[in-house]
């Protein structure tokens, strides 16, 4: 158990940093501008590239595991939806921010760097198309839905472009197909080139994750809603145990790659949840609100499933 703690605590040790930093200098948030955009354009990509580019082809093409992955995510989504529009009475948006706050992990901040920490480089397959499929369908289904509820007011083609041009243009997106580009070709950067990746590589997790903490001092908590009574057990518990069974029964997946899906699953809400409900003006403060939350619990739950993994009381195939 010290070594799972030792594991888990440097990691959410940085998100404390840059809450209690932001706490103390109370710099604006237009402050953590350029930080973000090097997170974004240029260190994450760089971690992504760097290790789909490494992995044998083989291994990229599992669309079987791909298709497991977000049938188990979208049960929830559609699960806690379905809750938030039928028994919350909630209208169409809202239910839609609700679903997303349950489904939608903190995939990109925290998710390479806690899985690559915890199971090594054979990690950095699954999280790339974890990453590279949900957002694909994340970044779909919110304006689609937010649409339907009468949210968007543009006409239904110039709203397929927009979705299809968040997803091209997206960075993340944009390097693991590169990566994709480079292991198909057996492509091998020169070598400065390559240290160069590596060395935004390494900045990226914790860059990433003192950016995360900031953006929680800077969104404090207003409001707890009451649908944080069901969100929150459907995002750290029931989302973990559906993507453990759903690969079980989809197919004989690698150990670590079902781990990985696994504790990509048991993250915290993301930071996006919040910026898509703004983007709408729909559930703001209360999605800002389940970050937070769901994000200080995370750190006991993350810790008790990577115990389970590490000390083998999770078998890697739950139908052996």
């Amino acid at each position: 158990m010290a070594d799972i703690i030792g594991l888990v605590l440097p990691f959410f040790g940085m998100i404390l940093l840059g809450y209690v930093v932001a706490r103390i200098t109370k710099q604006p948030v237009e402050a953590l501008g350029w930080l973000n955009t090097f997170i974004i354009y240029i260190a994450l990509p760089a971690l992504f590239f760097k290790l789909v580019a490494k992995t044998p082809v083989e291994q990229l093409t599992r669309v079987d595991f791909i298709l497991a992955n977000i049938s188990a995510t979208y049960l929830i989504f559609g699960l806690i939806f379905a809750t938030g529009l039928w028994l919350r009475r909630a209208t169409v948006g809202e239910a839609t921010i609700q679903g997303l706050a349950a489904a939608y992990g903190n995939i990109g901040y925290m998710g390479p760097g806690l899985a690559l920490l915890a199971f090594g480089e054979p990690a950095a397959v699954p999280v790339a198309l974890v990453f590279c499929f949900e957002n694909m369908l994340h970044f779909t289904v919110a304006p689609a839905l937010m649409a339907l509820a009468g949210g968007e007011k543009q006409p239904p083609l110039r709203i397929a472009g927009g979705v299809l041009h968040k997803i091209v243009t997206h960075p993340f997106i944009i390097a693991t197909a590169a990566g994709f580009a480079a292991a198909f070709a057996g492509f091998e950067p020169p070598a400065p080139l390559q240290r160069l990746i590596d060395y935004l590589a390494q900045a990226a997790a914790p860059c990433a994750l003192f950016a995360m903490g900031v953006t929680l001092a800077l969104r404090p908590l207003k409001r707890v809603p009451v649908e944080i009574g069901y969100i929150v057990p459907a995002k750290l518990l029931l989302l973990p145990v559906t993507m453990y069974l759903v690969l079980g029964l989809a197919g004989n997946f690698d150990p670590v790659w079902v781990f990985t899906a696994v504790l990509l699953a048991a993250l915290p809400t993301a930071t996006n949840v919040f910026v898509i409900g703004q983007q709408y003006g729909v559930w703001q403060e209360r999605a800002s609100a389940t970050i937070l939350i769901t994000t200080v619990l995370s750190v006991a739950t993350v810790t008790i499933l990577l115990y389970l993994i590490k000390s083998g009381l999770l078998p890697g195939d739950p139908f052996p």
